[in-house]
Formats: structure tokens, sequence, C-alpha cells
């Protein structure tokens, strides 16, 4: 009887603990802080943007020129955590765990540079999690993970976005783990996951949802990592242990469930399938925002079947 109790309640903290997928409603920035040097976030410590707009007073987005965490508007420390913030666009890395074992809660990116977020260093048993949040015009990868150990995202939002998750292609043999569940991207340029097949990395997905204006999107594709030169892309789709899902996972171009936090609640109406590009590590375009848009994601795929 203990031990079924004892399940029952590991259960229910599992269920309850669960982020819901977003609906794709951003956030009202409540002022704006510009920062004349990356925001250090102390080990342990927890820093609370009260849903503040950050930013750089000193730096502009160059778009895909390689910079550092100079640049970033956050840097966090092994255990800090950065919660309820909004990362304007004047920066170029956003933020950065640049040890490991950081927790992102409700952090958004409004206009994505360079990176998003960058993870890196850290060992095998090294976790840094992203709940809630979400990020928007990002040319490339939103979360960006150099390091070793694993990345748990649960809850986010992307929008007009290359990536959401990228395996260092270029970083050398360190395997990497990835968990992402309950996300909602609006057309994704290439695609929701890329990881590398030759370094051991895994992804594990689940109740993926998908709004794209072709229907044809890559969830997870794996490519031949290099350490001395640019990655080559190998395949796509469920590949245990490689890209660990389900097609009952993915729903493409579906309703999206009202405070839905559990796989399985709606039925697809479309199957992944095939590439929106071939082999294309980048959106080629950029979507800019002026302060105010308030496009849902229905303006959003609108917007996506005019430029097809």
């Amino acid at each position: 009887m203990v031990k079924i109790f004892a399940t029952s309640v590991a259960l229910l903290i599992a269920v309850t603990t669960a982020a819901s997928v977003p609906d794709g409603t951003w956030p009202s920035s409540t002022g704006t802080v510009q920062l004349k040097t990356a925001q250090i976030v102390k080990a342990g410590e927890v820093f609370d943007g009260k849903m503040q707009t950050f930013e750089r007073s000193d730096v502009s987005c160059e778009g895909q020129t390689e910079s550092g965490s100079d640049t970033a508007v956050f840097k966090l420390e092994p255990g800090a955590t950065l919660k309820n913030v909004i990362i304007g666009k004047n920066q170029m890395e956003g933020v950065h765990c640049d040890q490991h074992d950081c927790t992102i809660d409700n952090v958004w990116w409004d206009d994505v540079c360079e990176d998003a977020l960058s993870v890196k260093g850290g060992s095998a048993s090294s976790v840094t999690t992203v709940t809630g949040g979400g990020a928007r015009s990002a040319d490339d990868k939103v979360i960006q993970h150099n390091g070793y150990g694993t990345v748990k995202i649960d809850g986010f939002y992307g929008e007009d976005i290359s990536k959401l998750y990228r395996s260092c292609g270029t970083c050398g043999d360190k395997a990497k783990k990835v968990s992402v569940s309950n996300v909602l991207v609006v057309n994704p340029g290439n695609a929701v996951v890329t990881v590398n097949k030759n370094w051991g990395d895994e992804a594990t997905l689940s109740n993926i949802w998908v709004k794209s204006s072709s229907g044809k999107v890559k969830i997870c594709q794996w490519s031949q990592g290099n350490a001395n030169g640019e990655p080559s892309m190998l395949g796509d789709g469920p590949s245990p242990p490689l890209c660990q899902y389900s097609e009952s996972d993915v729903h493409i171009n579906g309703e999206v469930p009202k405070a839905s936090g559990t796989s399985g609640s709606s039925n697809p109406t479309q199957t992944s399938s095939g590439s929106t590009t071939s082999g294309d590590e980048k959106t080629g375009a950029r979507h800019r925002r002026a302060e105010g848009d308030e496009r849902t994601v229905d303006d959003e795929l609108q917007v996506g079947r005019q430029e097809v």
C-alpha cells in the first residue's frame, strides 16, 4: 500500500509540474533596462526580472557574426536561475550559461541575434532546464548546446526560427542529450532539433506542436559532426536513440489544446514529412517586429502563406 501511494504521488507530481503547450501569446514588457555590461547571476542566486525588457546599451545585433559572452545580456554561473525576463533586440548573444546547470524560467527573446541561449561546459551529469518562455526571429538556432550533459526544454514557444535546439556540430566529440516537450513552433525554417549522429547525441521529444505554412517540417534531424569544418546533414525522423519520438508525438497545423501539458491530447491534422529546406542551416530572413506588434499565431501563418 505504501509503495502504491508513493508511486501515485510521484505520478501526480510529474503531471502537475509539466508545462502547458504555449498558445502563441507574447508577453507585455513592464519597462526597459539597458545594461552597459552583461548582468552576472551568481551561483545559487535567482534573478527575477519582473517581466522587464533587458538589453545592452552598447551592443547592437550584427546578425550571425560570432562574438562571445561579453556581448550577452546575462551570464549565469552554475546553479543560477533567470526568470521572468524579456531579452530585447540590442544584444548579440542573449543569455550565456558558460559552465553548467542553469535554470531558465519564463524568459523571452524578442528578437534573437546570433543565439538566444548558449550552454557550455559541465559534465555528463549536468542539467540545464528551460521552462516556459519563447523566442522569435532567429536566423539560426535558439538554444546552442556546446558543452556536456543534458538540456531540458518544456513549454517553450518559437516563432520564425531556424532551429529550436542545436547540438554543436563543430565542438568535438561531446555526447549531448536534449529533451523537448510541450512546445509550439511557428514556421520553423530548418528543424525543431538538430543533433550529431557520430558523437552519440540523444534527443527525446514529446507533444511537439508545429504551425507551418508548408506543412513539411523536420522535427529531429541529425548531422555528421566535424570539429574541423561544417557538419553535413545526414537524415531526419524517428531514429532511436538519436531521435526518440513517434509520429503520434508530433502535431502539425492542429488546434493547440488549451492548458495542456500531456502528450496525445489532440490528433494531428498532418504528420511530419519532408523538409522546408534542403540542408539549409539558416532561415535566410529576419522578421523584425516593431514594439507593440500583437500578431497572433494565425496571423503568422497567413504571412507565411503569402510568402511561399
